[in-house]
């Protein structure tokens, strides 16, 4: 069985920014525990593999480690592959995912993607996080993974954070996040218990951030960067409960997969 396999650097301008995802167009399902030993040989962020329905595509997105709910990058690098390398002429996509339908709409050079919001509450802040990064957040907010907002942008762009005391937080995962002075907000995105100590731009965060920061900026256009060593920048738009999430990709590789 071969299967064709193309390399995505999602929420990229140029070649080696952005966040790397694989992308694996199928027919037909494969086996879940292939699917999850291919993403772990690709032993990139996340692997997404779609199959085509009657109304689009169906996809589902693996770690090297195991299968998530909702991935922002790959299904940013999905549609990229759909609209530039597939014969696809229409200008939408609808995704069916574990997180219910996703819409993914072609405007101009960027991919805007349109995901339900998963708004964060506010809780106690966790020694635990105060432990990893040194210091105390302004305040604390959790919706499955931890969002710590400091006052000062310059802090989340530089601290190095200790990841045994990450792992040993009761979420999944624990990002950080400031007002910044050339962007609306910055963030960074760190899940060391799932393989990826810090990934380089991670698309489902912003349907937690986005709301966030409406609420506190009085506002629902948003121009942010997750400031990670790769980087990217994302456009965000809240409307009522969903939030479009928009971005450019590039095309690393097309290879195939030799089983």
């Amino acid at each position: 069985m071969n299967l064709t396999i193309y390399q995505i650097d999602a929420f990229a301008d140029n070649l080696f920014e952005g966040n790397p995802a694989a992308v694996i167009p199928l027919q037909n399902w494969l086996d879940e525990q292939l699917m999850q030993k291919i993403a772990a040989e690709n032993n990139l962020s996340e692997t997404a593999f779609f199959v085509p329905t009657e109304t689009g595509f169906h996809i589902r997105w693996f770690t090297p480690e195991y299968e998530v709910n909702l991935c922002g990058h790959a299904t940013l690098a999905s549609s990229f592959v759909i609209f530039n390398c597939l014969d696809y002429k229409k200008k939408q996509i609808v995704f069916q995912s574990k997180s219910g339908e996703l819409f993914i709409n072609l405007k101009d050079d960027k991919i805007e993607m349109d995901f339900p919001t998963m708004p964060p509450e506010h809780c106690d802040i966790p020694a635990g996080i105060i432990e990893a990064f040194g210091r105390a957040p302004e305040e604390c907010l959790v919706n499955e993974d931890y969002i710590a907002v400091y006052d000062d942008e310059e802090f989340v762009r530089t601290v190095t954070p200790d990841f045994e005391k990450i792992k040993q937080l009761d979420q999944r995962a624990v990002m950080i996040t400031a007002k910044s002075k050339e962007y609306d907000f910055v963030s960074r995105f760190f899940i060391p218990n799932h393989g990826i100590d810090e990934d380089p731009v991670t698309g489902s965060s912003f349907t937690k951030l986005t709301p966030y920061w409406a609420a506190v900026l009085e506002k629902n256009d948003f121009i942010a960067k997750q400031v990670s060593k790769r980087g990217g920048i994302v456009q965000c738009q809240l409307e009522a409960d969903r939030v479009k999430i928009s971005g450019k990709a590039v095309l690393y590789m097309k290879g195939e997969i030799i089983i």
